[in-house]
């Protein structure tokens, strides 16, 4: 559903659904139910100024019966945002797709406590694209190549491509050579197929029993560093020996290839959730997760031919010392 209020800042408005029933007769009843606790004469405010919208666009009022509207529209206050020490670069920008090198800990699009500090919004308004879409989505954990389409009325030719699987996408990474105690070495190229579920109040995606839907193929492209010791991290943690994977996955489920990873017993290095989740601490810059989307390719719908893009972004870890 389109919303009837532009984009302002960068930031889409917010779509709120009103309830069928209940005890409130007014929007602004409703309001104040949910959000009253928190800021009830910034919400006055807003009815007043007529910054809450219908459906066709017009302001409500504080006395507009709630049966009146399904949804209605409002921009949020946002909290002030310190600038994160990570810059996008832009690798291709033409009518249609814009594709950028996205840098570890920039979240792909708004949420949480990232707004203005995501990629999506920065480069609407970087380069002044409103209707500037994510194609697809990078965890903020991870870099590399990202598309977003910047034409409403090819949109969607792009988009059947990401929902019919026709986008191969290929990912770097960097873990231990030698997997953990309790792993079985495991042969390359490894194809690992397993059914995972992620739910909203959980933080981690979960293995479970099941068929399929997931499925990547690993590869160890070049060892870094040789393993020095039988065990496959010193005491300290730090693996002993790395190598660098090519990971092709062919489901898109959240934090699949780190889980898959993990299932080898070869945890991706600074991972700060599989194999065990870490306690939260501040993003430490220096030692990002060493994973990253270094390319996707697909027969562009619009040209029929085939096209491919790759990241200029190497991770740190993949350097010989």
């Amino acid at each position: 559903m389109k919303s009837p209020l532009p984009v302002r800042d960068g930031v889409n408005a917010t779509r709120l659904r009103l309830p069928h029933d209940g005890p409130w007769e007014t929007a602004l009843e409703y309001m104040l139910h949910r959000w009253g606790h928190i800021d009830p004469q910034g919400i006055l405010d807003r009815f007043d100024a007529g910054e809450i919208v219908g459906e066709t666009g017009a302001p409500l009022d504080r006395t507009t019966p709630l049966r009146d509207h399904v949804f209605i529209w409002y921009y949020r206050t946002l909290p002030p945002e310190e600038r994160l020490p990570v810059e996008l670069s832009i690798l291709h920008q033409d009518g249609d797709l814009l594709v950028v090198d996205k840098p570890h800990f920039l979240p792909t699009t708004p949420g949480g406590t990232y707004i203005q500090e995501s990629a999506l919004v920065r480069l609407r308004k970087l380069l002044d694209i409103p209707d500037l879409i994510p194609m697809h989505r990078l965890d903020r954990m991870t870099a590399g190549v990202l598309l977003f389409s910047t034409n409403p009325e090819t949109r969607g030719k792009y988009q059947v491509l990401f929902e019919k699987r026709k986008v191969q996408k290929e990912y770097e990474c960097v873990s231990a050579v030698v997997p953990e105690d309790g792993f079985a070495d495991p042969e390359f190229p490894a194809l690992v197929r397993n059914r995972m579920t992620k739910s909203r109040d959980y933080l981690l995606a979960q293995v479970v029993d099941g068929e399929p839907n997931t499925e990547t193929r690993i590869e160890r492209v070049e060892l870094i560093e040789q393993p020095h010791r039988t065990a496959a991290h010193d005491d300290a943690g730090h693996p002993r020996g790395r190598a660098l994977y090519r990971l092709e996955p062919h489901t898109g489920k959240t934090h699949q290839l780190r889980v898959h990873m993990a299932s080898l017993g070869l945890g991706i290095l600074n991972d700060p959730f599989y194999p065990v989740l870490l306690d939260q601490a501040p993003d430490d810059y220096e030692r990002p997760l060493q994973l990253l989307a270094r390319g996707i390719r697909f027969v562009d719908p619009l040209s029929g031919k085939p096209v491919e893009y790759r990241s200029e972004l190497t991770l740190s870890e993949a350097r010989r010392d």
